[in-house]
């Protein structure tokens, strides 16, 4: 069995740095869970939802998966919306998208016959669905940015059509689309292109 007793020692310098610097923090935690955002992100490691915008826990009511995808058959996913919405009664969604995404690479390459590429298969439609989009950019790495801002977009319009967002209780709710660059560590506003895109219907025409 491994040692992990260096990250227990680095859980006790945390949390008593933050009681430090934040006098009676946990005790306020656990009276109740108020955040003001969800955010649906990529499972990468290098993309912390917290950190790379700077709130403290309590502040962000956080889902993620490989390639941040919105998957109306993922009842994880949707329950994680489904309680945002009507029990915490959040009223910002930002599904995070970031460049460099293992997922969306990977959706440019042949299959593998994984269990992750039956996940990823929803990206490769979106690859698919957009495919002039996305070969108009003349370089691999410029074709992975464009599907990884494509695939925020839709994952967006999936939120924005879920029967969730329909209801009485999501009234003025707002979607933002966003995306990450680990090369500088800044966020980039995708909202105004969702407009453009539209989510993949079942008996939409992939080409």
């Amino acid at each position: 069995m491994s040692d992990l007793s260096h990250l227990f020692a680095s859980n006790r310098l945390w949390a008593a740095r933050v009681e430090r610097d934040h006098p009676g923090f946990f005790t306020s935690l656990t009276a109740q869970q108020n955040p003001k955002y969800l955010w649906i992100g990529c499972s990468d490691s290098r993309v912390p939802a917290n950190e790379i915008i700077g709130l403290m826990p309590g502040e962000v009511f956080v889902h993620r998966n490989v390639a941040n995808l919105v998957i109306h058959s993922d009842l994880n996913c949707l329950s994680v919306i489904d309680f945002a919405v009507n029990e915490l009664k959040i009223q910002d969604i930002i599904v995070c998208g970031h460049y460099g995404c293992g997922g969306v690479t990977a959706a440019l390459a042949p299959s593998e016959g994984r269990i992750f590429d039956h996940w990823i298969r929803h990206v490769r439609d979106i690859a698919k669905f957009y495919r002039d989009e996305i070969e108009s950019e003349s370089t691999a790495g410029g074709q992975s940015r464009k599907l990884c801002e494509l695939n925020v977009a839709v994952q967006v319009v999936h939120v924005r059509e879920s029967p969730i967002l329909h209801s009485q209780s999501a009234r003025g709710v707002k979607v933002h689309g966003w995306i990450y660059d680990l090369a500088d560590g800044l966020l980039r506003d995708l909202t105004p292109m969702v407009d453009s895109v539209r989510a993949l219907e079942p008996n939409a025409s992939v080409r």
